[in-house]
């Protein structure tokens, strides 16, 4: 009998296949994205410290405060659309702040003056808090559905054959 086509088992293992593929790459598209996010955050302090370094220059003083257009009393600086700036604060030599963005639990901080701001540790460095435990429970998530998909397959090798 000459028949052409797949059998069910042959097909199984190819959408196993397919399974473990994406169930290690849409991790790592997700976490393409965070770091995006990351780094407009990164990038949006880097852009205060120029800001207010501009309004240092010509007062001799830090801002608390920002604006879009340039207002008395203010730096100027925007946000990028997605991330809020929060707890913009002048210290006795220089000033703090923190920047949220809506898509990641990620917060980034910088200061500049001898106050430290969490997570923060050098002067004028943007630094962003990490989130560890989550990428290392994706990490094991993925391990366990590819052994569970490679066991799945031999059991339907073995009984293919037996």
């Amino acid at each position: 009998m000459n028949r052409k086509g797949f059998t069910l088992i042959e097909l199984l293992i190819v959408v196993v296949i397919i399974g473990i593929l994406a169930a290690i790459a849409i991790p790592k598209f997700a976490n393409t994205k965070e770091k995006a996010y990351i780094a407009s955050m990164k990038s949006d302090l880097r852009n205060l410290v120029t800001a207010e370094e501009a309004y240092f220059a010509d007062s001799i003083k830090y801002s608390g405060t920002t604006a879009c257009t340039p207002v008395a009393g203010s730096a100027t600086f925007c946000e990028t659309t997605g991330n809020t700036l929060s707890g913009l604060a002048t210290t006795t030599d220089g000033w703090k702040s923190n920047i949220t963005n809506a898509n990641t639990s990620k917060t980034c901080a910088i200061y500049i003056g001898s106050t430290s701001n969490s997570p923060a540790t050098k002067e004028g460095e943007p630094k962003c808090q990490s989130k560890a435990a989550s990428s290392h429970f994706l990490s094991s998530l993925r391990l366990l559905l590819s052994a569970c998909a490679f066991r799945l397959a031999a059991d339907l090798r073995l009984s293919a054959c037996g």
